[in-house]
């Protein structure tokens, strides 16, 4: 492994070894089994780290400890829960820029990017320790005399978290920093693909813990692939499971859960359309749909896939759009001169390919050609060229969610159409307009507008604050992560009534003498 950009002084920081045991639930770490997953990073190819897998084994220690720390960490007053999350912030804090390189490394985004992430995870924990002090209920007037009737919330118990490669850290703490207020104990199955990461961060969460003398258990972490996740979907024991990744997986996940009526928070694929006005501002809207397009090296879900350019400034835009990626340069992620990175792994590329395949098949119009990079500084065979075809909304391939830097352009004539065109797609999860017209921005937003959890006006499809719910419609899932309300999601809601009179008078009037 080269260290010319201080990964292995990165990993030492870090606590990561040349072999991990992946399962802990806090100082305890163990591994019954003698399989193991090797991160290879797809920067350079090299051999990251390995981390050993989850067995059915070891998943029932996990289970039963995390159920024993729950009955404990409930007890505990929410403010004092939220001040060891206040000292998880400061952690995160302490060991941003390895942990961000690390990020960078295994996952492959640019390492602006990787230390982004881990602001995100130091900004939850300051958003959740706010949150700590106001989980609120309500109160509301009852019909009957001398009652009061009010609401309030409950920790769960066992919050499963299962989460997808492209951001390794940041949406497991979206979930643990507020499930960990909220009062509920956390279990964590990262993507195989990015297993070091999480080892990382459990090293950090069992640093802080163990000085607060939190209950072992709060906060565990097992390893494998799929079927690490099937334990935890069809277990009873656990009565939320948080699912990020594509449409496919969250749909299993979802199945399975609702069987044993468990609740699920899903957030998982999308197909994010920009509209170019011929009222937007050129230079924003030129910066909004590159980045939106090739940030994360098209990887996140929230990427910009379809830019919906209007006819009058078609031809001009996209000109000035092939001339923009033709200045992008593709590279290892961790030099800052780079805008690219690579794709996750070499099926990843594969994927990349065959959309291509199938985007021309339908009638595609290169703008900006695609392909595989190969050759010095490539050598880990992950790197390709951001693309750009001229389409039609209702082809096979435009109708998914294509996990690569692809943009599918089409023109449109009114805002209607855009509209249309923007909302003809089973996700929902992200949408943005680029307009200086009042009027079409307010529309973009009404109810007649987007049908999208995130709908933006004159910035791009991708990135979120803390502050607002994350999350969309349709097949994205539904669900509501990070800021806002969702702390509600990880809590049972309970009405309560309190009869402080000398009576028993019944609700609706109703006469019952004995």
């Amino acid at each position: 492994m080269s260290d010319t950009f201080g990964i292995r002084q990165a990993l030492e920081q870090l606590g990561i070894a040349e072999k991990n045991n992946g399962t802990g639930t806090g100082s305890q770490w163990w591994s019954s089994g003698d399989e193991t997953i090797s991160s290879y990073s797809p920067v350079d190819g090299e051999l990251i780290a390995t981390t050993t897998v989850t067995t059915a084994e070891d998943y029932e220690k996990v289970v039963e400890t995390a159920s024993a720390a729950f009955q404990e960490w409930r007890k505990i007053p929410a403010p004092k829960r939220g001040e060891v999350v206040r000292q998880v912030g400061e952690a995160l804090r302490k060991y941003k820029e390895p942990l961000g390189k690390l990020v960078s490394y295994e996952m492959g985004k640019s390492l602006q990017e990787g230390l982004g992430e881990v602001q995100e995870m130091i900004d939850i924990c300051d958003f959740a320790v706010g949150q700590s002090r106001q989980l609120y209920g309500s109160t509301m007037p009852s019909e009957r005399e001398n009652h009061r009737m009010f609401e309030q919330y409950h920790p769960l118990g066992i919050v499963g978290i299962i989460s997808a490669f492209n951001f390794p850290v940041a949406v497991w703490s979206w979930n643990s920093a507020l499930a960990w207020v909220c009062g509920d104990v956390t279990i964590w199955k990262p993507s195989e693909k990015t297993p070091i990461t999480a080892v990382a961060c459990q090293k950090i969460t069992q640093e802080v813990f163990a000085a607060n003398e939190v209950p072992e258990g709060v906060s565990c972490l097992i390893n494998g692939d799929y079927r690490v996740g099937e334990l935890m979907s069809q277990d009873k024991r656990v009565p939320l499971v948080s699912a990020t990744g594509s449409t496919r997986m969250g749909r299993a996940v979802g199945e399975t859960v609702a069987k044993r009526m468990g609740r699920v928070l899903l957030e998982l694929g999308g197909n994010n359309a920009l509209i170019i006005s011929q009222h937007a501002d050129m230079e924003k809207a030129m910066i909004g749909s590159v980045f939106g397009a090739v940030g994360t090296c098209g990887q996140r879900c929230t990427t910009t896939r379809r830019l919906l350019v209007h006819e009058s400034i078609f031809d001009s835009f996209t000109q000035k759009l092939r001339k923009a990626y033709g200045q992008l340069k593709i590279g290892n992620p961790l030099d800052e001169s780079n805008h690219i990175g690579p794709l996750i792994d070499k099926g990843a590329v594969a994927m990349y390919e065959d959309a291509i395949k199938k985007a021309k098949e339908e009638g595609g119009k290169a703008i900006v050609e695609g392909g595989k990079l190969e050759g010095e500084g490539y050598e880990s065979g992950c790197y390709v060229k951001p693309a750009i075809y001229e389409v039609e909304n209702h082809y096979a391939i435009v109708q998914h969610e294509t996990f690569a830097p692809i943009l599918y352009v089409m023109k449109y004539s009114t805002l209607d159409e855009a509209l249309e065109l923007q909302n003809s797609v089973p996700q929902g999860l992200s949408s943005a307009i680029m307009t200086e017209n009042l009027r079409e921005a307010e529309l973009f937003l009404s109810a007649a507008g987007s049908d999208c959890g995130i709908a933006n006006v004159n910035i791009g499809t991708s990135g979120a604050e803390i502050g607002g719910a994350f999350g969309g419609e349709k097949e994205t899932g539904g669900g509501r992560e990070s800021g806002s309300d969702a702390w509600k999601v990880y809590m049972r809601r309970q009405t309560n009534t309190v009869n402080y009179g000398t009576e028993l008078p019944l609700a609706q009037g109703i006469k019952f003498d004995i």
